[in-house]
C-alpha cells in the first residue's frame, strides 16, 4: 500500500487569500485581489461562470477596489512592496494596463468614493498634511483637485458624501478608542454624537438620505450599537438596544431600504439586517465565522467575503436564504480532518479579569507535546476564528498554539480595549504569563515545553516576555516587533503620531514607565535562542527596531538568527517570502525541541 508523505510547508502556504473584491453595477463581473500566482493581482470572473482569469500583473497588494458607477472601469489601490503609500489606478474591465488616476509616490491616497454619475472622485490623502490628512475631490474630466476638508487635531478621514455632493461625513481618529464623526455642511462642522467628556468611538457613518445619517457608536455604552442622526432637527438617537452586540461594520442596501451590520463579539462575528422602514433588526446566518467585507449589489443581492479557522477567505453570494460559494479556496492536499478547530478557553488573570483565548491542539499521534504562546498583534485587535496558514501548519507538525486575548484586545467592549493604553508592558504581560500557568495547571502544557512567538505588538510582547520571564520558554521568535518604545514612538507614520501619547505614552512625562516596558531594558536576561524576522520596508515598526535588538544581543554573544525581507513591509505579501519565513520558523522550532 502506498504511504504518502506528510504535507510540506508549501501545501499550507499555497492557500489562496482574497484581500478585497468588487462587483460590477450589472453584477455580471466579480473582480478580486488574490495571490493565486504567489503574488497579489486582480482576477475576474464573469458571473455566473466561476472560472477566474487574470486582469493585472502588478504583483502588489491591493488596498481598495471599486467599480466606476457606470461600469466603465475599475478603481484599484496599490502600494509598493509593503510601504503603504497607496495610489489609485484605473483598470479596464477586461483587464490590462493600469492607468494612473491619483498617483504621487510621496503621498497616500485612501478611501475612494465616486459621485453617483462617476465624474468625480472623493478620497482621503496625505498631500501637504501627512499628520492629520485631508479630504479631496478630483474632477475626472477637468483633472482638477479640490481640497474639501483640511484635517486638524487628529487624523481625519472622509467617510461618506451626500447624494447631492453638498455635505460630507468625516471621522476624526484621536485614538483606537476615541474617534468622532462630523457632518460638514455649508462651511459648518457638526459633531454627530452629543458633547461629552467621556471618550467613545464611531466606527461607521453613512448617509441614507439627504437628512438621514446612520452610525455605529459606543457613545455612553461599552459596546457599539446602531444610532441615527437627523440633519434637520440636529438630534442624535439610539436605534438598537441589544447590549450583547458590538456592531462595528455597516453596509447600505439602497434598493431594499435596509442596512447590513456585522457584530464582533470575542472570537466570532455575527451578521444582521436592519429594515429602515420597520426599524427591525434580524439575525442572518452566514457560512463563515469572520466577516471581512460585504458588497450589496444594485439589485440588493449580498456578496460576502469571510473565513473560518479552518477555511481560508472565500466569496459567497446570497440567494434567498442560502449562500452560494463563488470561490473555493482551501488547503490543497490536506483533508478537513487534519485541520485544527480551536477550543475556546477562559481563565482568570492575576487580578481576576476574565481572559478569553483560543487553543489550537495538535492531534494525538502527531503532537510533540510542545505549546507555542502566540500574543497577537495590535495590541487593540484580537485573535479570532480566522484562518492562518502558519497556525494550521504548525499544529499539523505537532505544535499546539495558545492565543490569549489579553486586556486591550478588541471585541470585548471599550473599557476592556482601553486597558492597554499607557500600559503596554504590565497588565497584558501578566495576562499572558497567568494564561501559561493556567495551561500548565489544567494539563494543556508542560512547563518545560513552551515556545514563544509573536508579530508586531505580539513581537514586542515576545521580546518583553523573553526579557522578564525567560524561565518559561525554550526559544523565542519575534516577527517585526517593537524593541524600544522610545524609538518606536519617534518612528511611526506621521498620521499615527497624534495618538501615540494616549496609546503608548509620552517620552518625557512617562519616561520611567516606558523604560520599564521597553524590551531593550532586559538584554541581560534574554538568554534563550532567538529568531528575529523583519520587513525592510515596514512603515509601522521600522527595521531599526529589529536591528538594534539583534546588534545588542549579538554583542552579548547570544544566539540570534536574523532574517530580513527586502521587498516586504509590515507583513508578507508574497508567497515565496511567506514560505521562506515559515520554513525558517519550523526549522528553528524543531532544532530546539
Amino acid at each position: 500500500m502506498l504511504a504518502f508523505k506528510k504535507p510540506e510547508v508549501e501545501q499550507f502556504f499555497r492557500v489562496f487569500n482574497i484581500q478585497d473584491f468588487t462587483v460590477s453595477p450589472d453584477e455580471t463581473q466579480l473582480v478580486y485581489s488574490t495571490n493565486l500566482t504567489g503574488h497579489y493581482n486582480l482576477w475576474g470572473m464573469d458571473l455566473p461562470n466561476n472560472y477566474p482569469y487574470p486582469m493585472t500583473f502588478k504583483n502588489q497588494s491591493c488596498h481598495a477596489l471599486k467599480y466606476e458607477p457606470n461600469g466603465e472601469y475599475i478603481l484599484a489601490s496599490f502600494d509598493h512592496d509593503g510601504n503603504e503609500l497607496t495610489q489609485f489606478y484605473a483598470l479596464p474591465t477586461r483587464g490590462g494596463d493600469l492607468e494612473d488616476l491619483r498617483v504621487d509616490d510621496e503621498y497616500r491616497h485612501m478611501n475612494p468614493k465616486f459621485s453617483e454619475d462617476g465624474k468625480r472622485l472623493y478620497y482621503t490623502g496625505s498631500k501637504n498634511n501627512k499628520t492629520y490628512l485631508n479630504a479631496y475631490r478630483y474632477d475626472l474630466d477637468t483633472k482638477e483637485e479640490t481640497l474639501l476638508v483640511e484635517g486638524s487635531g487628529a487624523s481625519t478621514y472622509l467617510a461618506d458624501v451626500s447624494a447631492d455632493e453638498k455635505s460630507f461625513l468625516i471621522l476624526k481618529h484621536f485614538a483606537n478608542t476615541y474617534s468622532l464623526a462630523y457632518l460638514v455642511e455649508d462651511g459648518e462642522t457638526i459633531l454627530l454624537t452629543p458633547e461629552t467628556d467621556k471618550q467613545h468611538t464611531v466606527s461607521n457613518v453613512i448617509f441614507t438620505g439627504s437628512s438621514s445619517i446612520y452610525l455605529t457608536t459606543d457613545y455612553n455604552e461599552d459596546k457599539s450599537y446602531l444610532a441615527h442622526y437627523d440633519v434637520n432637527t440636529k438630534t442624535f438617537s439610539k436605534v438598537t438596544e441589544d447590549h450583547s452586540l458590538d456592531l462595528n461594520a455597516m453596509y447600505y442596501d439602497k434598493k431594499g431600504n435596509r442596512l447590513y451590520l456585522a457584530s464582533s463579539n470575542g472570537v466570532e462575528d455575527s451578521f444582521f439586517s436592519f429594515c429602515l422602514e420597520s426599524q427591525r433588526l434580524k439575525k442572518e446566518e452566514t457560512p463563515v465565522d469572520i466577516i471581512d467585507k460585504v458588497v450589496v449589489g444594485k439589485s440588493g443581492t449580498v456578496y460576502l467575503l469571510g473565513k473560518t479557522a479552518t477555511k481560508p477567505a472565500n466569496i459567497f453570494r446570497r440567494n434567498d436564504e442560502t449562500w452560494e460559494p463563488l470561490t473555493n479556496n482551501r488547503v490543497p492536499a490536506v483533508s478537513d480532518e487534519d485541520l485544527s478547530e480551536p477550543e475556546i478557553l477562559t481563565y482568570p488573570s492575576f487580578d481576576g479579569l476574565e481572559i478569553e483565548a483560543l487553543f489550537f491542539r495538535a492531534k494525538e499521534g502527531i503532537s510533540n507535546g510542545h505549546v507555542i504562546l502566540w500574543p497577537h498583534g495590535g495590541p487593540q485587535s484580537s485573535e479570532r476564528k480566522s484562518f492562518r496558514s502558519y497556525f494550521q501548519f504548525l499544529v499539523n507538525r505537532g505544535y499546539s498554539i495558545f492565543a490569549p486575548n489579553f486586556r486591550g484586545s478588541s471585541n470585548y467592549g471599550l473599557s476592556y480595549m482601553k486597558m492597554v493604553e499607557g500600559d503596554w508592558g504590565h497588565g497584558p504581560r501578566l495576562d499572558n504569563i497567568t494564561g501559561l500557568e493556567w495551561l500548565i495547571d489544567n494539563g494543556y502544557a508542560d512547563r518545560d515545553k513552551i515556545f514563544l512567538m509573536g508579530g508586531s505588538y505580539g513581537g514586542y510582547m515576545a521580546l518583553l516576555l523573553h526579557g522578564r520571564h525567560p524561565e518559561y520558554f525554550k526559544a523565542v521568535i519575534d516577527i517585526f516587533g517593537v524593541s524600544n518604545l522610545f524609538s518606536f514612538i519617534d518612528s511611526v507614520p506621521d498620521h499615527w503620531k497624534p495618538a501615540m501619547k494616549q496609546w503608548v505614552g509620552d517620552p518625557v512625562e512617562d519616561k520611567e514607565r516606558l523604560t520599564v516596558d521597553s524590551p531593550t531594558s532586559y538584554l541581560d536576561t534574554m538568554t534563550k535562542p532567538m529568531l528575529i524576522i523583519q520587513g525592510a520596508n515596514d512603515p509601522r515598526v521600522v527595521k531599526k527596531e529589529s536591528d538594534q535588538i539583534v546588534e545588542a544581543l549579538k554583542e552579548k554573544g547570544r544566539s540570534v538568527e536574523y532574517l530580513v525581507l527586502d521587498d516586504e513591509g509590515h507583513g508578507f505579501s508574497k508567497k515565496e517570502n511567506e514560505i521562506k519565513v515559515f520554513q525558517a520558523i519550523l526549522s528553528f522550532l524543531d532544532s530546539h525541541l
